[in-house]
């Protein structure tokens, strides 16, 4: 039986020659991670078959959450320098759990590059609705830590309309009507992805 882990890490490596020892020196290097304790388990694709099926552990983690809390759940893409990223773990699945008790803070993502995916699950039995509806206090909090660590409440997917009215107080002032003067000189009439981005004048 495998032993279960606090983190799970993916890595896919490649290079261009045959024979440049890659497997051999992953294993070198995964042995050197037990041996200091640093790694408790580990398994190396020996097919394109398995490499696929550990890709698809990693691309069908969101689809997971859905399924599991029936749609319940509060999706989170934000950005810390990557030395910080353990820290910023720790520290925003503790201030969520505080202030959301019961609530299943899952980190996963691109955590080389800072880019973490923190799902917010709501407890077992809860009622789906009424958790949805703590979804902005929940974004809040996370985001709360985030700029602790002077990361970003969006990186990988983008604004859209769910966080557009987050934009006045990360981005505001000459920034942000930069931003509308653009829009406006490109997108005159408006029509192009309309009210996304930008947030609606006071």
């Amino acid at each position: 039986m495998r032993q279960r882990a606090d983190h799970y890490v993916l890595l896919e490596l490649a290079d261009v020659s045959r024979d440049s020892g890659l497997r051999e020196k992953a294993e070198e290097l995964l042995g050197e991670g037990m041996a200091g304790g640093l790694v408790l388990d580990a398994v190396l694709a020996g097919s394109s078959g398995e490499r696929a099926a550990l890709w698809k552990l990693r691309e069908e983690q969101a689809e997971a959450h859905q399924r599991e809390c029936a749609g319940a759940s509060v999706l989170n893409d934000v950005a810390v320098p990557v030395s910080k990223v353990p820290q910023f773990i720790t520290l925003v699945r503790a201030a969520c759990e505080q202030r959301f008790p019961g609530v299943r803070a899952i980190p996963f993502g691109h955590i080389g590059d800072g880019n973490i995916h923190l799902a917010l699950l709501p407890p077992m039995g809860a009622d789906p609705a009424a958790f949805l509806r703590q979804g902005e206090d929940m974004m809040n909090t996370v985001n709360e830590v985030v700029r602790s660590f002077d990361g970003s409440f969006s990186a990988e997917h983008g604004i859209g309309r769910l966080k557009s009215y987050l934009m006045d107080s990360w981005r505001g002032g000459a920034e942000l009507e930069a931003m509308r003067h653009i829009k406006a000189a490109l997108d005159p009439h408006g029509i192009m992805n309309p009210g996304k981005l930008l947030p609606s004048r006071r």
